[in-house]
């Protein structure tokens, strides 16, 4: 026992390790069921969704029931509005959160927007497609892309924001006060400086928000509506994924049904494959 520490009993010491092991036990049997119940869930959705795939999703429109027809009006929708999503929450997130690492940081406005961000993080995606409804749909008089492209970036932004914020707290103020005695100005200091070191920090947050966003499905029944054909015009009703899963797995119609396993199937493999890239992006900027 080293000098001045404080004698434990052998019953004391016996008693903190069995909490230890309870505890242990605890967690991990928690953690093992949450797993089960995830392997049950992706288990039933790649036994459904693989059997219901076929070149026909890909090629072919949603059919009317009974008819041969795939997602890829969907998909062309969902990517479409998803791309116009994160084109504008792209730069507004990555300026905010700059903002709030290198600029406001714990100020009162700062702790402001920190809290707008925070509480738009974790609203209901619901509630962010009927403000959309009532801001751009009802004063237009019409659903449209754009409306829920609006509403998916109002979704997006946040988590952008955030992970910016995040990523560039970390990068060390050496380097910020070394390009400073350099003679850089303060905007070329985080252009050439900051960004760079935390660039992929920033990008797995510009994934995480694409892979946010990707299954949302009630914002754009409030906004996009749905279409059974092709809109290559954003500016009226557009088809999109989750929405046509939505539909196609409350109808009684059986080919309907296979096409909504197949869309989810689709959109967890997307969702699977951007978090693997942000986890890849992620590990290879802290070497």
């Amino acid at each position: 026992m080293r000098e001045g520490a404080i004698p434990i009993s052998p019953a004391r010491l016996r008693q903190r390790r069995m909490v230890n092991l309870v505890m242990t036990g605890l967690c991990t049997a928690a953690a093992l069921a949450a797993l089960l119940v995830l392997a049950l869930i992706l288990w039933e959705l790649v036994i459904r969704g693989a059997g219901a795939l076929s070149l026909d999703v890909f090629t072919r429109a949603t059919p009317p029931p009974g008819s041969r027809g795939g997602l890829l009006n969907a998909i062309l929708g969902s990517l479409s509005m998803t791309a116009a999503a994160i084109a504008v929450a792209t730069p507004v997130g990555v300026l905010t959160g700059t903002w709030l690492a290198e600029y406001g940081r714990d100020s009162r406005i700062a702790g402001i927007v920190r809290l707008f961000a925070d509480t738009l993080l974790s609203a209901p995606s619901i509630i962010v497609g009927l403000t959309v409804y009532v801001l751009i749909v009802v004063p237009l008089g019409h659903f449209s892309g754009w409306a829920g492209a609006a509403a998916l970036a109002l979704i997006a932004v946040p988590v952008i924001v955030r992970t910016t914020e995040d990523m560039l707290a970390l990068v060390p103020d050496q380097l910020r006060e070394a390009a400073v005695a350099l003679g850089m100005p303060r905007w070329r200091m985080i252009a050439g400086v900051t960004w760079r070191a935390a660039a992929s920090g920033i990008l797995t947050g510009v994934l995480l928000a694409i892979a946010r966003i990707a299954g949302e499905t009630a914002p754009l029944l409030f906004t996009a509506l749905n279409n059974q054909f092709y809109a290559y015009d954003l500016s009226g009703p557009t088809p999109s994924l989750p929405v046509v899963i939505f539909q196609f797995a409350m109808s009684p119609y059986r080919d309907w049904q296979d096409l909504a396993w197949a869309g989810a199937l689709l959109i967890a493999a997307g969702v699977l494959l951007l978090s693997v890239t942000a986890r890849l992006i992620s590990a290879r900027g802290r070497k």
